[in-house]
């Protein structure tokens, strides 16, 4: 728990105090609480684990599967909107912003295979991203705010969606 108190403290600019980090940071909170209800879900205690995922949903609108596999360092940034589907792989030192769905693409027959992304380290995830099926990011990737990525990312790649553009004008718009 000191880890990641500390690396909440050095990620975030405006470097937060331990006890900050440890009332305040919603990020923080699901991170910590999904270590409990993974291990809770390794030990087949899965209504449980799925309670305390439920609850920490709710107190910090941040949605983790409990059977989600994360690495050490994860750093959630504001982390309202976030969703991390089932069975997703995230690995050591990953930020992820708000807004992130790292989610499945609804196909039934997938139901018992690997169907959400897999993160590796050192990845960046902007804000309103999201990663979807059975693909990876690479290390040291960065996905670009409102991206949507449904293919392999390679490492050290940064990926944006197009800019967006005027779709219809009307030059005497009174409000």
């Amino acid at each position: 728990m000191l880890e990641l108190i500390r690396h909440y403290q050095n990620q975030d600019p405006v470097r937060p105090g331990f006890w900050e980090v440890i009332l305040v940071y919603p990020g923080f909170h699901a991170t910590l609480l999904h270590r409990i209800s993974h291990r809770l879900w390794q030990a087949k205690f899965r209504l449980l684990s799925r309670i305390l995922a439920h609850f920490t949903r709710w107190i910090t609108g941040i949605e983790i599967h409990p059977a989600a596999q994360i690495g050490n360092n994860l750093f959630i940034d504001h982390g309202m909107g976030i969703v991390i589907g089932e069975t997703t792989i995230i690995g050591n030192n990953v930020t992820i912003f708000h807004g992130v769905t790292l989610g499945g693409l609804g196909i039934p027959s997938t139901a018992n295979s690997k169907r959400h992304p897999t993160i590796s380290d050192n990845v960046i995830l902007g804000a309103g991203a999201k990663i979807l099926g059975n693909t990876t990011i690479y290390a040291n990737a960065k996905v670009a705010p409102n991206a949507v990525v449904m293919q392999d990312v390679p490492a050290y790649a940064t990926i944006s969606q197009p800019p967006s553009r005027i779709i219809k004008y009307v030059d005497d718009w009174v409000i």
